[in-house]
């Protein structure tokens, strides 16, 4: 995958992406579940936690993530991209990426 230029962080090896949704799973592995995504909604990050690990800060939700291009994916539905750029954008507008949220 090649990114585009405005997506790359700080170093050029990783991608800046924004928190961009948060679900929590109803079922019994009770998984939180963190989309992340580059501010033209076209790559995102998933993660997964157990709702027990949200305890401490060692374990605070940022709002942003620099990630390896490896650990992106594309986002091929238009809707879901359009979101996703709307959400990463205010998150980056009103946020650093390493304020708690």
């Amino acid at each position: 995958m090649t990114e585009p230029d405005t997506e790359r962080s700080r170093d050029d090896d990783s991608v800046r992406v924004w928190l961009v949704e948060r679900t929590y799973s109803d079922d019994e592995l009770n998984l939180i579940i963190l989309v992340y995504a580059t501010e033209d909604g076209r790559y995102y990050h998933r993660r997964e936690r157990a709702l027990t690990s949200f305890t401490g800060p060692a374990r605070a939700t940022k709002a942003g993530l620099c990630v390896s291009p490896d650990a992106v994916g594309t986002v091929d539905d238009p809707e879901t991209q359009a979101r996703y750029a709307t959400e990463a954008t205010r998150m980056a507008d009103e946020h650093t990426p390493d304020d708690e949220v």
